[in-house]
């Protein structure tokens, strides 16, 4: 049996947990191939470990950063929210983002880190979910309409990277609906864990 086919066949064994500022070094590495050779995100130089740091100590004052630990240590992929915009009013709408380590793509370990994450966000009593994606970028758009969004909004020709201009798109999810007026939001550095 082909050893590397069985390799991407295997489940691989995730603990989902709250990053800490001694993953910035892990993080910093797993998205800097997503910055220099793709246009999955609009970043076009890759941030270092000190400014990844910065990110996980800001973001978790306010929303969750997960990481994705396999059963040996490594990290193996990170989700967090962040706000939609800092107007008071859109405290319940969260911009969600996931990056998972090129060799550990397609294991479901996307989709645990984002079930996660909306469990944290749901404690926090956010309502509403978008995920800003490169219209080209075909598998985050199934991942994400699999898991309940869906596409609300086309910005074409807004982005340029790699030589060339990108189309974006915007998808929700609603994690609660109703019109009735939402939980006062909780921070997450506020949330019992």
């Amino acid at each position: 049996m082909d050893t590397s086919l069985w390799k991407k066949l295997e489940i691989i064994a995730i603990t989902i947990r709250i990053a800490t500022t001694a993953d910035a070094p892990c993080l910093a590495a797993i998205y800097a191939p997503y910055v220099t050779d793709t246009a999955i995100t609009m970043e076009c130089t890759p941030p270092t470990a000190k400014e990844f740091l910065r990110r996980i100590q800001t973001t978790l004052q306010r929303y969750p950063y997960l990481v994705a630990v396999d059963d040996q240590g490594m990290i193996q992929g990170y989700a967090y929210a962040s706000a939609y915009s800092f107007r008071t009013a859109y405290d319940w709408a969260a911009e969600v983002s996931v990056y998972v380590a090129q060799d550990a793509i397609a294991h479901g370990i996307g989709r645990r880190l984002y079930q996660a994450l909306e469990a944290a966000l749901r404690q926090q009593h956010v309502v509403s979910l978008g995920a800003c994606i490169t219209a080209d970028n075909a598998r985050s758009i199934r991942f994400h309409e699999r898991d309940g969004y869906t596409q609300h909004a086309l910005f074409p020709h807004f982005a340029y990277k790699l030589d060339q201009w990108w189309d974006v798109l915007w998808l929700t999810k609603v994690l609660t609906p109703g019109n009735t007026a939402p939980q006062p939001f909780v921070p997450f550095a506020e949330i019992k864990r």
